[in-house]
């Protein structure tokens, strides 16, 4: 049900690697989408902005709820998902592809083996 290929977090975030230089792409998963209802709004990081760890770098607003968006690993935005500016719904849409939400120039690399893979965060969400 989750990508494979991809890594998790505990707030329904995942991650893709997206280069050898270190850059990771984030984004909402399926289930996170399907929590919040129609998404409304997104509020972008700027790029350029050093982010920490579990930082609250945005917001996803719903017809049910305001959610915050965290960075799940330390480094700097390199870039953002503007057509979420005008087409917030690609995140409930296509959460994988194209409601992809920003992108990170990792830190350290080897924070990214601290993140879930689809088979942990599977058992996390059957949990809950």
């Amino acid at each position: 049900m989750y990508p494979d290929e991809l890594k998790y977090t505990a707030d329904h975030e995942w991650v893709s690697s997206l280069s050898d230089q270190g850059t990771v792409r984030v984004g909402i998963t399926e289930y996170a989408q399907d929590a919040l209802g129609d998404i409304v709004y997104v509020q972008l990081p700027e790029v350029g902005e050093e982010v920490e760890a579990q930082d609250a770098v945005g917001e996803l607003e719903s017809t049910k709820s305001v959610s915050d968006v965290f960075a799940p690993v330390s480094g700097t935005i390199v870039a953002r998902n503007d057509a979420l500016d005008t087409t917030p719904e690609l995140c409930n849409s296509d959460p994988y592809g194209e409601g992809w939400i920003l992108e990170i120039s990792v830190r350290d690399p080897a924070a990214l083996e601290e993140l879930m893979s689809s088979d942990d965060y599977e058992a996390t969400v059957t949990s809950e």
